[in-house]
């Protein structure tokens, strides 16, 4: 089969939650998900640490998040499918922020935007911060903010119930690469796929995450989404927390969490664009170590056990998802650019750009601030929460 109603590039957990939500809301046509990497050894889905958070800044991604939380909740249970479970192991740890002087007044004002949608956030004194966390070094701070209805989640495990639910319903999977996006004036016609082969559908959706610029290049319709490195590490300690740490972020913008009787520790610091996934050890020792051990002396004897790099779709423009249909081509549509919270707005995202396929409008959430066009328009989602 050659000719569908949709077309999805890209098949990690974005294009995963598109295809289930139009079958959610009642899509009857045909959908096809491209994915070149048919082990999902380089996608991003199953590199990314699964957090999920409120502590946004805008109203939006706060929406965002708040749906998708909830979502997560009963994630195990709505999505078991023949009696089997489906585990996603989400633990509900809660997110820590640690304020310095500059960043105080940054949050001070984040709090009242969430005292207004309702989000959960405390704020703490360092004296509080120290009574709860009596091993964190704590006299550079002013403050910190809590956020209770946070943690993580496996991506991977959710990545894989999407899909065991989209093939159940008739989703048809392809694990071939595609080359280029196919038009014919202003109107999407399909894909060709590195072999040559051509698909043919009257919607295509670029979900193709860090690759999802390039593919847009092809059409020249740019859009500003370019693949950044992160890297991840996991320490062991010589003398561990007493307690359960969250996921911690330091004002440096390095962060730390508890991952079974180890730690996880990652750093969002600039990288070069690129498809890079060479992890690189001695960035651990020379720069995140110090910090970590400024932190907590707990921290001055460990072991870096292991580490992996994956690729956020990184925004260079405002750090924000890209979503919508492309104003200059009829039947493209794009979700990608999340910039490392991707993973945490996947159900909320992929329900809302179903809504706009399927409906043509946005009912759930109106995400009409993360339009293609606002580019153009000047008028950039700017988030001051992004870590």
């Amino acid at each position: 089969m050659k000719n569908y109603d949709v077309l999805i590039v890209g098949g990690g957990i974005m294009a995963a939650s598109v295809a289930y939500h139009l079958r959610e809301q009642g899509y009857s046509g045909s959908i096809g998900i491209f994915e070149k990497d048919a082990m999902y050894e380089y996608s991003s889905t199953p590199r990314s640490e699964g957090g999920i958070r409120q502590t946004f800044s805008t109203e939006i991604n706060i929406k965002m998040s708040q749906y998708s939380f909830n979502m997560y909740e009963k994630f195990e249970q709505e999505m078991a499918l023949d009696g089997d479970e489906t585990l996603i192991d989400f633990k509900k740890n809660g997110y820590l922020y640690l304020l310095n002087e500059m960043s105080l007044p940054i949050f001070e004002d984040i709090l009242k935007i969430h005292r207004k949608l309702n989000v959960k956030s405390e704020y703490w004194t360092p004296a509080e911060l120290k009574e709860r966390y009596p091993d964190f070094c704590v006299e550079d701070l002013a403050g910190a903010v809590f956020d209770p209805d946070a943690g993580n989640a496996d991506p991977y495990s959710v990545l894989q119930a999407y899909n065991r639910h989209n093939k159940r319903r008739d989703v048809d999977y392809m694990y071939e690469e595609v080359d280029t996006i196919l038009r014919e004036g202003d109107r999407v016609t399909g894909v060709r796929l590195a072999n040559g082969e051509v698909y043919h559908a009257n919607i295509v959706v670029n979900a193709a995450g860090a690759w999802s610029g390039e593919l847009s290049d092809k059409l020249a319709l740019p859009i500003p989404v370019k693949p950044l490195r992160r890297q991840l590490y996991t320490i062991d300690m010589t003398e561990r927390f007493s307690q359960t740490i969250p996921f911690t972020f330091d004002p440096t913008g390095l962060h730390f969490r508890t991952e079974g009787d180890r730690y996880v520790v990652g750093w969002a610091r600039e990288d070069a664009y690129g498809y890079n996934f060479k992890l690189n050890r001695s960035f651990f020792e020379e720069e995140i170590w110090p910090v970590l051990a400024s932190r907590s002396p707990l921290f001055e004897q460990l072991k870096m056990e292991r580490g992996w790099a994956g690729l956020y779709d990184y925004n260079t423009a405002d750090q924000n998802a890209v979503i919508g249909e492309h104003p200059e081509l009829t039947g493209y549509y794009i979700i990608t650019g999340f910039s490392g919270h991707g993973f945490q707005h996947a159900p909320a995202a992929g329900n809302g750009l179903a809504e706009l396929i399927h409906y043509g409008k946005y009912e759930t959430i109106d995400l009409h601030p993360l339009r293609v066009e606002r580019f153009k328009e000047k008028d950039l989602v700017l988030e001051t929460a992004v870590y």
